[in-house]
């Protein structure tokens, strides 16, 4: 039987009770979940029920009511043995977190299933339950059986097997072996391979977010689909996998992923087997560290040579960030992204802070309502408390939703991550590895880091990680264009609206200075061509006052003679925090061949800029008093002309004298305003950073370089984060958040 849901009147019907029920939120969810496991899974009703009370012996769980419960067959359910899938249903609208799934994991615990769902449609993530006991740590596996193969012990322990850290290693190995399939069938380039599966998970990403059928985007499902589009399109209509990918363009056309003509380059035949292959990864619900990391490795292997200058190794990223410490609220950047490693860990670290203050404000409502005078009360009572605390939850969840405009999730994600990088295909990866791993990817976007665009441009940054690149220079002939120029009005609109009268400033930078060249644009422009260079000016431009910086450079930028007034640029504008040598070894597996530094600035706060200009013009008077006589008795020697001029030997003499006074001078300038304006420079250096020059773990003495940096750093209050402040109360059963100085009920 087929089974669809029925909604009338405000009441919605219920085929496993045979009656009319009020229409609630988590009431549609439970008959759309109930028609899925009829129409998608081939269950019947007979051997289904909802609302069905499990033993229950734990305190402040209330009465245990499992939403939907599954068994085996009709006899079983008949004979009250344990069921094989217990389903717990939210709400649509709410978030569902790992710290929710006690109560229904309980459920299924005490009920004794082998899985437990819990779903809100469009999330659903399913647990194996391991029986005997309440485990710490949720076991989650990628789906639930078909009613076809539910009595087959072998296949139900196979899906049971497959855990997350199953997952995570197997899906790489299956990346790269979609990658070979599209290499050997339609012989692209890796690059280009690796562009055409990024296509493929992008439909499967869009196809398991709708969620409105089975958890995957299988073949057989794809070849489903394609019957009956083939059956009903017009003469005209693309292939059904091309219509797909339209399709996908059209949901993802505001990241700038696809180009608006791009196709998909592979044969069906390819495009097949690499569904097949992934159909056992729902790339909507698996984890984000498992899409993630298992995304980051087949990166890696596909791009580690001819690519391999855009990751930075991922000990040198946690290091940088660890060091660095974003919090919540601050704004975050790397204009030269590459695979958006850096970003990805500042959003995850921020993220992992976020999530844990709500899971503290949980423990809060916990210990609220269930205190003693709850194992007084009634099961009646019992329940209304039962339902008061998930209401609770569900909005503190709501914080935890990136589709909630107003959650600290969705600030995080839409208002405080940007990159950009001047290779497509990188600016592209980034987007995709962001997605991968949680989200973020929307201030990303392909175009020069020296260039301002969209949310990226001077003083509006708290923290910069990056890495540029090195050894090559801008020449003078390479002048901004008409293409630089950022011509979208309506995102302009919408930019002007979000970042006010700074936004047209920023657009100025590049509008107002077309024909000429970028060097001109940078101070440090006179002094050096090489990028490196440049990206300190231009990291440090991006800074607000106060901001932290941490970047990557080759060791010859701090004992280079020939940078040296790069050097004095630098400290003119930002104290050094930390320097940290590393081992070459570590980036000789990503392809590059230099002797690295990892170089920690903070810019001057507006007092310490007022002070330091204070103090070189103060000095500067000093030292020139000092040396005014001597000075100007050899310009005035060198000034005379006709019988009293000085001979050329002796004027030659004279010059000489004259440039070695002023680099004393000069010398003298700079030796007193370090002397004024001192502070502590740390440096380190570390002989192993956890990557060795094949790219296996060793060990990482980052690690507890950082851990004691951190003590440091917070003992001399080197920096305040610019985070938001964020306070909950509950306010007559409801829950008040109060984000810097603004209240609102959730």
């Amino acid at each position: 039987m087929s089974c669809e849901v029925k909604i009338e009147n405000n009441k919605i019907y219920t085929p496993l009770k045979e009656k009319w029920l009020v229409l609630k939120p988590e009431e549609e969810v439970r008959q759309k979940y109930i028609c899925r496991l009829i129409n998608s899974y081939g269950y019947d009703v007979e051997q289904m029920a909802q609302e069905i009370q499990v033993s229950n012996s734990s305190r402040g769980q209330g009465r245990a009511m499992a939403d939907i419960v599954v068994w085996k067959s009709k006899e079983d359910k008949l004979k009250e043995n344990s069921p094989v899938i217990v389903v717990e249903c939210k709400a649509e609208h709410i978030t569902i977190r790992e710290e929710d799934y006690f109560q229904g994991y309980n459920y299924a615990s005490w009920a004794g299933a082998d899985f437990f769902v819990t779903t809100n449609l469009k999330e659903t993530k399913i647990f194996r339950v391991v029986k005997g006991k309440i485990p710490k740590r949720l076991e989650e596996i990628i789906d639930i059986p078909k009613a076809s193969i539910v009595n087959n012990s072998k296949k139900i322990d196979e899906l049971l097997k497959q855990t997350k850290a199953f997952t995570r290693d197997e899906f790489s190995k299956l990346l790269f072996k979609c990658h070979n399939i599209i290499r050997n069938n339609d012989k692209l380039s890796p690059e280009a391979a690796f562009d055409e599966i990024s296509k493929i998970l992008f439909i499967k990403i869009r196809y398991e977010r709708s969620n409105d059928k089975t958890q995957l985007f299988s073949l057989e499902e794809f070849k489903k689909d394609r019957e009956s589009y083939e059956k009903y399109k017009s003469k005209d209509a693309p292939e059904f996998y091309q219509f797909l990918f339209e399709q996908t363009k059209e949901e993802f056309k505001d990241d700038d992923l696809f180009s608006e003509h791009e196709k998909i380059r592979i044969k069906q035949g390819s495009f097949e087997a690499i569904v097949k292959e992934l159909e056992k990864y729902n790339l909507s619900i698996t984890s984000d560290d498992v899409k993630g990391i298992a995304f980051e490795q087949f990166l890696g292997r596909t791009f580690r040579g001819e690519l391999g200058q855009f990751f930075t190794p991922r000990t040198v990223v946690d290091f940088m960030n660890d060091v660095l410490d974003p919090q919540e609220g601050e704004i975050v950047c790397d204009p030269c992204c590459g695979s958006g490693g850096f970003l990805i860990k500042s959003f995850e670290y921020i993220r992992a802070q976020i999530e844990e203050d709500i899971q503290k404000q949980k423990e809060a409502i916990k210990e609220q309502y269930y205190d003693e005078a709850y194992e007084k009360l009634s099961d009646k009572e019992k329940a209304k408390v039962d339902e008061k605390v998930n209401e609770l939850f569900a909005k503190l969840n709501a914080e935890l939703d990136k589709d909630n405009k107003n959650s600290r999730l969705r600030k995080l994600s839409y208002e405080c991550i940007f990159g950009t990088d001047a290779n497509p295909r990188m600016s592209r990866t980034a987007k995709m590895n962001m997605i991968m791993h949680g989200d973020g990817h929307g201030g990303v976007h392909h175009n020069d880091g020296l260039l301002n665009v969209n949310g990226i441009f001077e003083n509006r940054f708290d923290v910069i990680l990056t890495n540029p690149p090195f050894g090559s220079r801008i020449e003078k002939s390479l002048k901004i264009t008409e293409e630089d120029k950022f011509t979208d009005k309506k995102r302009i609109e919408k930019y002007i609206d979000r970042y006010g009268e700074e936004y047209k400033k920023a657009l100025a930078q590049v509008n107002d200075n077309v024909g000429k060249s970028i060097l001109s644009l940078y101070d440090t422009g006179k002094m050096s061509g090489l990028t490196e260079v440049l990206f300190i000016e231009r990291c440090l431009k991006l800074l607000k006052p106060s901001g932290r910086m941490g970047i990557v450079l080759p060791e010859g930028v701090l004992n280079n003679s020939n940078l040296q007034k790069v050097r004095d640029y630098v400290e003119s504008k930002a104290k050094i925090a930390l320097i940290t040598s590393i081992p070459q070894d570590v980036f000789i597996a990503s392809g590059a061949t230099v002797k690295p530094s990892l170089l920690f600035f903070k810019k001057f706060s507006e007092e310490e800029a007022k002070e330091y200009e204070s103090i070189k013009e103060e000095v500067t008077q000093t030292v020139e008093e000092k040396y005014k006589d001597e000075l100007e008795k050899i310009e005035k020697q060198l000034s005379l002309r006709g019988k009293d001029a000085p001979s050329k030997e002796a004027k030659k003499e004279l010059r000489i004298q004259k440039k070695e006074l002023e680099a004393k001078i000069e010398s003298e300038i700079k030796a007193l305003i370090k002397e004024k304006f001192n502070y502590e420079i740390p440096i380190a250096e570390v002989q192993k950073a956890g990557i060795s020059t094949t790219g296996a773990k060793i060990e990482n003495e980052l690690i507890p370089l950082e851990q004691e940096f951190s003590k440091y750093r917070k003992k001399q209050k080197l920096w305040s984060a610019n985070r938001f402040k964020v306070s909950y109360e509950i306010k007559d059963d409801e829950i008040v958040r109060t984000l810097d100085d603004k209240e609102m009920v959730l």
